[in-house]
């Protein structure tokens, strides 16, 4: 997006070619355009800009929930922000411990940025690209929230006027995401230097245990079934090794190794859980099962099993019905012997392709079910479940 046409869309006369294009922009692209060329002090790259922020906006409800219809985006911006209850989240814990003050390196369109400033820490947002500060800033404005936001290589920012540094390192490059942290962009080698003080850094979900510093907490973070990312917590903000967090629709819940006193193999019993991926990434399925009074059905993989019913935050919860024959053909008897039409195949631990294997059964049945196809004690196992 070209800086100029942004700050013009903050002027009066682009919010009003913005809401015009709010009201157009569901019609033919083409037809938006020429429509939008039609009002006063608009050319086609000005409508075009307002067009963007019209479909960016409309992208951006996912994460941000109804504010996203007055705020303002880049395609890669939103891309990389965080969604709103994981940054609500990880300002709560600023707060929590009275964290007065943060400078986030590489803001973006400032969706951390934000989440700080309303819950009220003192904001500093620094990014190398003159756009994406100024949406931050147009976004700050928005909200009514205050902070500062400016240009600056984040490596050349003087850190100690703050209380917490906050990194979220960009982890593409030219050829695509990449796994080598040494390719970050802060580096790997910056990222150390911050976790040497009060800081919390977002990192891939599948960062390795043993690439965290000693000290420093790691916490995975999902977001209604799906992991999200993971923060490194460092200094006084670290409260523990491994963290998981998980966000849903009815508030949050957190394990840590704390709780995690370990668990058994042991044969399945009449229910299974399936816990979430935070859990797993954190390495804390011992934990699971120990909350739900049960073990582990193999060593290797991430189920639960307990012979008590419990409904937790941190697994999916399954009532165990039968099992079933886990060769191929004896299964598709059974399962035809059922009246099973409609199947969800879940899977760990074997080599099963879902989608191939539900067309190989060829099933034409009326009712519906679940079935799990894992190892138990190193021997393959099919399950038919009920969720509950």
């Amino acid at each position: 997006m070209d800086l100029d046409a942004f700050r013009w869309l903050l002027t009066d006369a682009g919010q009003r070619l913005l809401a015009r294009a709010t009201e157009v922009g569901d019609a033919d692209p083409l037809r938006a355009q020429e429509t939008l060329r039609r009002e006063p002090d608009a050319d086609a790259e000005r409508a075009a800009a307002a067009l963007t922020q019209v479909g960016l906006r409309r992208r951006a409800a996912e994460k941000f929930g109804d504010d996203a219809a007055r705020l303002y985006f880049t395609p890669d911006g939103l891309e990389q922000a965080t969604r709103r209850p994981v940054a609500a989240h990880r300002a709560a814990r600023l707060a929590a411990f009275r964290a007065d003050s943060l400078v986030d390196l590489g803001c973006g369109i400032g969706g951390d940025l934000m989440a700080a400033a309303a819950v009220g820490v003192t904001c500093v947002g620094v990014d190398r690209d003159p756009v994406r500060v100024a949406v931050a800033e147009a976004n700050l404005a928005a909200l009514q929230l205050s902070g500062a936001v400016g240009v600056a290589e984040v490596t050349d920012v003087d850190l100690s006027p703050f209380a917490v540094a906050f990194a979220d390192p960009a982890r593409r490059t030219g050829a695509g995401r990449t796994f080598d942290v040494d390719a970050w962009s802060p580096p790997w080698s910056f990222v150390q230097g911050l976790l040497a003080r009060d800081a919390c850094v977002k990192v891939a979900p599948g960062i390795p245990h043993d690439l965290v510093p000693d000290g420093v907490e790691a916490e995975w973070v999902s977001h209604r079934g799906e992991v999200k990312e993971a923060a490194l917590w460092s200094g006084t903000l670290a409260s523990t090794a491994r963290r998981a967090t998980v966000i849903g629709d009815g508030g949050l819940a957190t394990l840590t190794e704390d709780d995690d006193p370990g668990a058994e193999v042991r044969e399945v019993g009449d229910y299974l859980y399936e816990p979430d991926g935070a859990v797993i990434r954190a390495g804390l399925v011992t934990a699971v099962a120990a909350g739900v009074q049960g073990g582990l059905i193999d060593e290797h993989l991430a189920y639960v099993t307990s012979d008590a019913s419990f409904r937790t935050p941190f697994a999916r919860s399954y009532r165990v019905l039968e099992h079933l024959p886990y060769r191929e053909k004896p299964l598709k008897a059974a399962l035809r012997e059922r009246d099973i039409g409609r199947l969800t195949i879940k899977k760990r631990g074997v080599e099963v392709v879902p989608e191939q294997l539900r067309r190989r059964l060829d099933l034409r049945g009326d009712e519906e079910a679940t079935i799990v196809l894992t190892r138990v004690a190193g021997r393959g196992t099919c399950l038919l479940v009920a969720p509950f």
